[in-house]
């Protein structure tokens, strides 16, 4: 218990909330009970000692009772008291006897510190505390059971706070940007790749977090309240009006609202398969449940002050169904939910990016805008695209999983048709860009050998880069399967959903092959790259194991599961914040480095005015020695130009060309570019030479003439 207290504190944001116990819900755990409780709301403050209530319910006739608290923490009983409401040392007047009709009480009460003195000081601190109150009601004659109450306690701190969902989003935020300021300094520069941790690796990092969250097993609070946090990553956003327009739209669409509506849901109460509840205010460790027995205020056959008597209904969750009803999206809403919010989020991209163009349309007829942006105002359709295609990329596994648990949970035909409609127009996007990507691949192999071009020719580059831009030229179609990664992900979670050793045991399954394929590729551009991938998919490995520990079937104890909560947490924490950390210094980086990009490209015209020299300038290029261009991937030229020298001309997109007859010896060979077309292939015509070698003039010796090239 130490140890949970201490790596709770450090790890997890301190509530202001002062030392208090309340309880939050309950849940009936006898059918046909004699006695209902309609509502129970106690609190226990420890800086004035005193317990403060308010109970109602209705009993079908008088009669006398015995009462029995048990309070339990963790799964381990810590209380229990039997006593008689009508004992004078623990005597409750509104159970002395229980009258006929509805009662009510409310009202505080001083409480013995030989009771309050049994309360540990762990209990006010620890986040989410994990405690159960059961109170039974039985005849005093006869013994049959009357009443059973089941609820929870906690102490006001938890860690499903809005400012993780926040500090999430705003990391995601910081990536994107990096992202942006990225591609905008490399200004379409062929082979430039972004640094790790890019947008999409933090995206699929916090979806990842989400989804452990959607497994059908028995979660620790406080690791099912973090898993929380993270649901914006996979579309889920809470909105009352949102969630009211869908119940209409599957009300009219054969859906069936009784049970499975934003209203219904308002007014029920979680509860997990460990008896915990979805609230983030209140769990369960009770100790002062006899304090409740002084009445201050009692009514019979009425109401209480407020006029009603409130009615938690319990609900009983699990699963992805657990996980996203505590947005207060029901099951049967959850796609149509998504679904909207994709909608939103691709119609302000689409307005964004119409208004930059109109804005910089009014800019070109008042001055002159930077230079950077004119592609962008050129090409502003292309890059709509390429916008909402790497949005379909980045939702992939996520929109699987919904979609097919729309399928096996939804009860409107129309939801079910436009998920299915969605989940197919979606993988035929991202299958028509890989059929692509594989077919220009196809043709460069033919012509150059290899699939360089890829990285090197500027309009293949520009159209298919958001796929393999930060892959080394070997691994360009390691996108494939990160697609089928992502689509497995989504189709073991969802087509499992409710058998909790299965969904676990699958994603464990697909995390490790990814794994294997990171460590035996390491297909990233960057070193870093790498490094950062290969860990972020072992500590994906490792909640997974740790999902297991929470698995019903193992049968583990509750104390165990919370510290492994209390561990996956801290894991998890800690490499989030070395990826915004990593973040903050890329971004510092790419603010104050050179323009790696922009200093090539100086290069480049360094080197081309080396081709306005004469044969008489005093830095002819007779005299120089012959150099070959290095770039990556550059490989030897044949034995027949000597060792030593590179071949660079194909991966330029240059071509040798093969007239020894009349060069000097060690002389470079001539080099011409050759034109692509939009697909990367080449056509016949010469452009004017790149490269420039000094050759002799034309002579005629032994019969044999040497023609000159001209410069």
């Amino acid at each position: 218990m130490h140890l949970l207290q201490a790596s709770s504190l450090l790890l997890l944001p301190a509530a202001l909330a002062a030392d208090v116990l309340r309880t939050q819900g309950f849940s009936t755990c006898l059918d046909n009970a004699q006695i209902r409780v309609n509502k129970m709301d106690i609190e226990y403050d420890k800086a004035s000692n005193q317990v403060t209530f308010d109970v109602s319910g209705t009993s079908e006739k008088e009669q006398k009772v015995i009462a029995t608290l048990v309070v339990s923490a963790y799964g381990r009983e810590v209380y229990q008291r039997e006593f008689d409401p009508c004992d004078e040392a623990s005597k409750v007047d509104q159970l002395c006897p229980v009258p006929a009709g509805t009662f009510s009480a409310k009202g505080s009460q001083s409480i013995p510190s030989s009771f309050t003195d049994k309360i540990p000081p762990i209990a006010f601190s620890v986040p989410d505390l994990e405690g159960e109150g059961k109170l039974e009601l039985k005849a005093k004659e006869g013994g049959q059971n009357l009443a059973c109450i089941e609820s929870t306690v906690g102490n006001g701190k938890s860690v499903d706070v809005p400012a993780v969902s926040y500090v999430a989003a705003g990391i995601a935020a910081a990536a994107l940007g990096l992202s942006a300021l990225g591609a905008l300094s490399a200004s379409g520069q062929p082979g430039a790749s972004t640094p790790s941790p890019s947008f999409t690796e933090i995206m699929f990092w916090f979806q990842g977090m989400a989804m452990n969250g959607m497994h059908s097993v028995d979660y620790p609070p406080i690791y099912r309240k973090f898993a929380k946090n993270f649901g914006f990553s996979t579309g889920l956003i809470p909105w009352g009006s949102m969630q009211t327009s869908i119940d209409n739209f599957r009300q009219s669409t054969g859906g069936n609202l009784t049970e499975d509506s934003y209203e219904y849901l308002r007014n029920a109460t979680l509860v997990y398969g460990d008896g915990s509840t979805a609230n983030t205010t209140n769990d369960l460790a009770r100790r002062g449940w006899e304090l409740v027995i002084r009445q201050v205020e009692t009514t019979v056959n009425g109401t209480d002050d407020s006029g009603n008597s409130t009615s938690n209904t319990p609900k009983f969750v699990s699963g992805i169904q657990g996980y996203v009803e505590q947005y207060s999206v029901p099951e049967a809403n959850t796609f149509m939910t998504v679904l909207l919010v994709f909608a939103i989020v691709i119609a302000a991209v689409a307005v964004g990016i119409l208004l930059f163009k109109v804005i910089l349309e009014a800019w070109s007829l008042f001055g002159k805008f930077p230079k950077k942006l004119t592609t962008f105002r050129k090409e502003y359709w292309r890059i709509m695209a390429q916008t909402i295609t790497n949005l379909i990329f980045l939702l992939y596994g996520v929109w699987t999983l919904y979609s097919i648990f729309q399928f096996t949970r939804g009860d409107s035909w129309a939801a079910k048709i436009l998920a299915g409609i969605t989940l197919g127009a979606f993988t035929g996007i991202l299958g028509y860009w890989t059929f692509r990507i594989w077919q220009v691949a196809r043709r460069f192999k033919k012509s150059e050998g290899d699939a360089g071009a890829l990285y090197e020719h500027k309009e293949t580059w520009k159209k298919y880069k958001i796929f393999y831009e930060n892959y080394k030229r070997g691994y360009w179609w390691l996108f494939i399967p990160v697609i089928v990664y992502m689509f497995a992900k989504g189709c073991v979670l969802a087509s499992a959903d409710g058998h909790g050793l299965v969904q676990t045991g699958g994603q464990l399954f697909i995390e490790v092959v990814m794994l294997a394929l990171l460590v035996w590729s390491r297909p990233y551009d960057r070193k870093s790259g790498n490094w950062i991938n290969i860990v972020i998919q072992i500590v994906r490995v490792l909640s997974v194991v740790c999902i297991l520990v929470f698995v019903t079937e193992l049968g583990i104890a509750k104390t165990t599961k919370t510290i492994t909560g209390v561990i996956l947490i801290a894991v998890q924490c800690t490499l989030t914040v070395i990826l915004a950390i990593l973040i903050a210094v890329n971004a510092i980086i790419t603010c104050v480095r050179e323009n790696p990009h922009r200093r090539r490209r100086k290069e480049a015209e360094n080197l081309r005015d080396l081709d306005d020299l004469t044969p008489l300038d005093g830095r002819t290029s007779i005299l120089m020695q012959p150099t070959g261009y290095k770039s990556q991937g550059q490989k030897r030229m044949s034995s027949s130009l000597g060792p030593g020298v590179y071949e660079p001309y194909r991966e330029r997109g240059l071509v040798y060309q093969d007239s020894n007859s009349n060069l000097m010896k060690g002389a470079a060979p001539i080099v011409r570019e050759r034109s692509r077309d939009s697909y990367g292939s080449y056509d016949s015509r010469s452009p004017p030479p790149v490269g420039r070698q000094a050759t002799l003039p034309t002579v005629d010796l032994d019969g044999r003439r040497y023609s000159a090239i001209a410069r």
